[in-house]
């Protein structure tokens, strides 16, 4: 097998093109590949932030589509929209990104190994997307841990447990030793009717075996897969290995402002008043302009910055079928000036509840309902 690719998406979203920067500048060495899956539905921001990041990386950022869009003049959503009668696509039938997102970046890879970067931070909770290919191994440089859940499951079963243990024999000496040995016999089930309690005990088994060292861990992970046939299983070393970098949103902020990319405007904050209160929004995500996983007030963001833009994402609903992009709501129902009154004023209800419980961050609030949607459009 041949040595793996190195390859990272680029959304148009601030995390994507942070970890795109980052990991060029801190690794010159490594030839990273870029791609950009275009629905035709972007907001110019995502254009601006691609260029911007071509003229810093010195590359490319590959445009991928299906060979079937290239006979049409068609936006690729617009072909796949037509092609599915007018069914709109929804957090239960995802066709939009299955035949413009993964469809392209598994033609893309065309079943060489490779490793896909990933831009979830340190201060999320989420796991994005993981390949079903055994060619395409996902890490994630930003966390403390860069192992996918997968690799995790293989860790920590007791089938694995004897070889492991002995992997981490090569690192770990005296008590840390007899620390892993005690991490390793921790209960875990892998019972499917216990998914939960599966997952916490990985993540306690994790957090633990991290505590003891960072590089250590990731070193005895590397020479399990070695015995494996993941993508890295054929690198000689892998620079991420000793990385201990932590990387959470300010930094990714700090990173597009110091290199002079820029943060795209929409994530930048924008007052409104209503009924004497002050409130703000902005949008918190990459992607279309009309993503079914927006919140509804950031639909009203978009009908007051982009009214064109809105009045397009209308023509697309088809209230006698009941496909309209927010469930039991038209557009034209959403943007009546009572009921905009009305998301404006719960908006403002719940942000002053958050921020006087956690984050005093705007974008905190809105990115709760990304940690739902499509990792891989929104990183």
């Amino acid at each position: 097998m041949n040595k793996p690719r190195h390859i990272l998406g680029i959304s148009g979203g601030k995390d994507s093109a942070a970890l795109a920067i980052y990991l060029n500048d801190k690794y010159p060495s490594m030839n990273f590949e870029y791609y950009f899956c275009d629905t035709g539905k972007e907001l110019d921001e995502t254009y601006e932030l691609i260029d911007n990041l071509e003229n810093y990386l010195g590359k490319k950022v590959l445009r991928l589509e299906n060979e079937e869009l290239k006979s049409s003049n068609d936006a690729p959503f617009d072909y796949y929209f037509k092609s599915f009668r007018g069914y709109l696509p929804s957090p239960q039938a995802r066709w939009c990104t299955a035949l413009m997102k993964l469809k392209p970046f598994e033609k893309f890879v065309n079943g060489q190994p490779t490793i896909s970067y990933v831009g979830i931070r340190g201060d999320e909770e989420r796991e994005g997307y993981i390949s079903r290919a055994n060619n395409i191994q996902s890490i994630f440089p930003f966390r403390k841990n860069i192992w996918s859940n997968d690799v995790l499951t293989k860790i920590f079963n007791p089938k694995n447990q004897e070889q492991v243990l002995s992997l981490f024999n090569a690192y770990h000496k005296g008590t840390n030793f007899n620390k892993v040995l005690e991490i390793l016999n921790e209960p875990i089930t892998f019972d499917r009717n216990y998914k939960s309690e599966t997952a916490k005990a990985i993540n306690h088994k994790l957090n633990a075996s991290l505590d003891l060292g960072v590089p250590e861990f990731n070193r005895t992970i590397f020479d399990f897969l070695k015995t494996t046939e993941y993508p890295l299983a054929n690198q000689i070393d892998f620079e991420l290995l000793d990385n201990e970098d932590v990387l959470v949103r300010d930094d990714i902020f700090k990173i597009l402002r110091d290199t002079g990319i820029g943060v795209p405007k929409y994530y930048e904050k924008i007052e409104f008043e209503v009924d004497g209160q002050k409130g703000e929004y902005a949008r918190s995500r990459s992607g279309c302009f009309f993503c079914f996983f927006q919140q509804k007030i950031e639909w009203i963001w978009l009908y007051e910055q982009h009214p064109e833009l809105y009045k397009e994402a209308m023509t697309y609903e088809n209230e006698d079928e009941m496909f309209t992009w927010v469930p039991n709501e038209s557009l034209e129902e959403l943007i009546h000036p009572e009921r905009i009154q009305d998301i404006k004023l719960g908006h403002i209800k719940r942000s002053n509840k958050e921020k006087s419980k956690s984050s005093p961050y705007l974008l905190d609030i809105l990115e709760d309902t990304e940690r739902d949607g499509c990792n891989t459009c929104f990183l």
